[in-house]
C-alpha cells in the first residue's frame, strides 16, 4: 500500500491523541472497572503474540477497536483469513537491520530454486532503516477466531504481590508520610508517598508508586533523563508524560490498573507540547518502553538470582517456613516505635525504615534487632516481656540502628 501524500505516523498519532485529551478519552485516561479490569488491552500481533511497542502501540490504539490483536494482509491471506472489503489498514514502523536480497552464484547470475523462483538470502543493513508497514485489525477480518480473553484469576500470580516484588527488586528509597502528595526527588533520590491507608484499594496505591519508579528511573545512575525539571515546565510536563506512558504499560503487564485522577492537572500541558512538537510522542513513547524494560527487567534478575542461587545441605535442613522470616512491607511495633520492612537487599540483608524518625537502615539477619522484630511480629504481647539474656540491652540495638546510617 502506498504511503504518499500520507502524514507522518508522529503527527497522526499526535492528532488523535490530541482529540483524546481534550475529550477525555486518551489510554491513560481510562479507569479500570472494580473487578480490576483494564479499559483495553495493549496492541499485539495475532500470529506471533508479541506486543507492539513504541508509538506504533498508540497508533493502533486510538483507532478504538476493542479487539487487541492486529496482523498484516499476508498474514490473514497465509491463514486463509479474508480481510473484509473496503476496510482501511492502519500505519505501523518498525526499524528494519536486515534486508532480503537475490543469492547469486560465482557468475554473478540469480540462484534459483526448484520452482525456478529465486532464492533469497538475509543480508545485514550498513546502517538500520525506518520503514513502514500496514495492519488491519481483527475485527477488519473475516474467519480469525474469536478473542479469548483471559481471566486475571487465570494469570497465575496475584497482581499486588507481582507488584510487591517489582518495587522490592529495585531497591528504590520510598517513605511515607501523611498527607496528599507523592512524588520522587532527583536531589535526595527518594520517592514519598502518601500512608497506604490513605487509598480507597491497594491497587490504586501501587499505581501510584509505580508511576514514581517510573521517575525514579531517570535519575543519572540509571537511564538518565533529564528529571531535574521546575514544576509547571514543559519539560516538568514531557516528564510527566513518560512516566504516564510507562505506567500504562506497566500497569498492563502486572494487571495492576493505574489511576486516571491522579494527574489530571498535565492535561493542558501534554496538548500544547504535542500541538507545538507532534514528535515528542514518538520520543515519550520510546522512553517510556525504556522505562519498562528496565523495570521489568530488575523484575526477572531477582528471579534468575533466586532460581541460579546455590542452597547447601545445611541450609536446605535450618530452612525456616518463609513466615518465619521478616518480609517487604512488614510493619512492626517495637519499642516505642514501628519498623517498616522497605525491601530486601544482596546477601540476605534488609533495607529498614523507623516510622518514628524516617530514617533508613539496613539490617542483617545476624544483626539482634532483627531477631527482636521477628518475635514482636509473631508474638507482640510478649515483646514488652523478653528476658534480657535473649536480647541485647536496647541501648545497645540504638546504637547499632543509628550506625547503619541513611541508605540513598
Amino acid at each position: 500500500m502506498s504511503t504518499d501524500k500520507v502524514k507522518a505516523l508522529h503527527v497522526q498519532v499526535a492528532e488523535k491523541l490530541i482529540e483524546q485529551l481534550k475529550a477525555g478519552t486518551a489510554p491513560w485516561q481510562k479507569p479500570w472497572n472494580s473487578g480490576n479490569v483494564p479499559a483495553f488491552e495493549l496492541p499485539y500481533n495475532a500470529i506471533t503474540g508479541n506486543r507492539y511497542k513504541g508509538i506504533n502501540t498508540f497508533s493502533l490504539l486510538l483507532n478504538g477497536y476493542e479487539d487487541p490483536r492486529w496482523l498484516t494482509f499476508n498474514q490473514a491471506s497465509a491463514n486463509d483469513w479474508k480481510v473484509k472489503k473496503g476496510e482501511k489498514a492502519s500505519l505501523i514502523q518498525f526499524v528494519k537491520t536486515t534486508d532480503l536480497v537475490a543469492k547469486r552464484d560465482e557468475s554473478g547470475k540469480p540462484v534459483l530454486n526448484a520452482e525456478g523462483k529465486p532464492v533469497k538470502v538475509s543480508v545485514k543493513l550498513d546502517r538500520p532503516i525506518i520503514t513502514t508497514a500496514w495492519v488491519f485489525n481483527a475485527a477488519q477480518v473475516n474467519g480469525i477466531t474469536a478473542l479469548q480473553k483471559q481471566d486475571i484469576s487465570a494469570l497465575g500470580w496475584d497482581p499486588i504481590e507481582r507488584a510487591e516484588k517489582l518495587i522490592a527488586s529495585s531497591n528504590a528509597n520510598v517513605i511515607h508520610v501523611a498527607g496528599d502528595r507523592a512524588f520522587y526527588s532527583p536531589f535526595r533520590d527518594k520517592i514519598t508517598m502518601p500512608l497506604k491507608a490513605q487509598f480507597d484499594a491497594p491497587d490504586k496505591y501501587y499505581a501510584t508508586l509505580l508511576h514514581e519508579l517510573g521517575h525514579w528511573t531517570g535519575h543519572k545512575e540509571r537511564l538518565d533523563r533529564s528529571i531535574m525539571n521546575k514544576f509547571g515546565t514543559e519539560a516538568y510536563a514531557r516528564e510527566e508524560l513518560r512516566a504516564e506512558i510507562a505506567s500504562l504499560l506497566i500497569g498492563q503487564e502486572l494487571r495492576i490498573g493505574h489511576d486516571p485522577g491522579q494527574h489530571t492537572a498535565y492535561v493542558d500541558s501534554w496538548i500544547k507540547v504535542l500541538q507545538d512538537t507532534p514528535f515528542e510522542i514518538h520520543a515519550a513513547a520510546a522512553d517510556a518502553e525504556k522505562i519498562f524494560n528496565y523495570l521489568t527487567g530488575l523484575e526477572q534478575k531477582r528471579e534468575i538470582k533466586a532460581v541460579a542461587e546455590p542452597v547447601s545441605e545445611d541450609q536446605l535442613s535450618q530452612k525456616k517456613p518463609a513466615s518465619k522470616y521478616l518480609s517487604a512491607g512488614d510493619e512492626i511495633a517495637y519499642n516505642d516505635t514501628i519498623y517498616k520492612v522497605q525491601g530486601h537487599l544482596k546477601q540476605g540483608r534488609l533495607r529498614m525504615e523507623d516510622l518514628s524518625t524516617g530514617k533508613n537502615f539496613v539490617l542483617s539477619k545476624n544483626d539482634a534487632l532483627y531477631g527482636s522484630l521477628l518475635d514482636a511480629r509473631q508474638h507482640p504481647e510478649k515483646q514488652s516481656r523478653i528476658a534480657a539474656e535473649e536480647m541485647v540491652p536496647v541501648a545497645q540495638e540504638r546504637e547499632a540502628v543509628a550506625a547503619y546510617g541513611i541508605r540513598r
